[in-house]
């Protein structure tokens, strides 16, 4: 949500408000003709939101390049999706907008969907609506168990049956792209980067209140930013 680059247009603290925002930024692209598309992301949850629609009805009137894409991990912040929707299949919703369903766990499925709606989207056809479904192993948030709205074994047998890493893994030695063994050694170099930066994070010492001041803007050393109220004042530095 707080990541934010001129093509990553970050996420927003109003459930779905980032949906018109990408119909926004696609019209952009439309009215300059830089023959780029966007992607607006949101989840099962934000789905019944009436910004969505207008947002699907505004691109289609004006054709502009957004895929807007619902990333289904059927509990929202953890209500089911057939409990939470009257019409739970979020590719049909588009009205006048094309939809699509597809594998969002099949990391080769997602790129040949994503070029081939891309390219369509390009060539002046107008948005359309994705359903890209997938799965959450734990909770919303760290309040959340995840187990109060669906059964472990629900959980596990997704992992078991479902899970991208695994399947991709098992792509890559199938097609003799790697070897088991290979995979094993780099799963391992992984854990210990991860491993090495938790261990940093943790004896780290705590950082002064000043620190909040930095490294928040580009080009403005020594300026005044202010703080959490008017009487509070800090300088910023890189």
């Amino acid at each position: 949500m707080h990541m934010y680059t001129d093509t990553l247009f970050g996420g927003n603290g109003i459930v779905g408000a980032q949906v018109p925002v990408g119909a926004g930024i696609a019209f952009g692209h439309k009215y300059k003709g830089d023959g780029k598309v966007c992607i607006a992301l949101y989840g099962d949850g934000a789905a019944n939101q009436g910004q969505v629609f207008e947002a699907y009805n505004l691109a289609a009137l004006f054709k502009v390049p957004c895929l807007f894409t619902c990333e289904n991990n059927h509990y929202g912040m953890g209500t089911s999706d057939v409990r939470a929707a009257a019409n739970p299949l979020y590719y049909t919703r588009g009205d006048a907008v094309p939809g699509i369903k597809m594998d969002g766990m099949n990391i080769l499925a997602v790129r040949e969907f994503t070029k081939a709606v891309t390219d369509w989207m390009r060539a002046g056809n107008g948005p359309v609506v994705a359903e890209v479904e997938t799965y959450r192993y734990y909770g919303h948030s760290m309040s959340d168990p995840g187990t109060s709205y669906r059964t472990r074994d629900e959980v596990q047998e997704v992992r078991k049956t479902k899970d991208p890493i695994t399947m991709v893994r098992s792509m890559m030695v199938e097609g003799e792209l790697a070897t088991e063994a290979e995979l094993k050694e780099l799963d391992g170099e992984c854990r210990k980067i991860v491993d090495d930066a938790t261990k940093f994070a943790r004896e780290s010492p705590e950082l002064d209140t000043h620190e909040m001041f930095n490294t928040i803007y580009t080009d403005m050393d020594g300026s005044r930013i202010r703080g959490s109220d008017s009487m509070t004042y800090g300088i910023h530095s890189p």
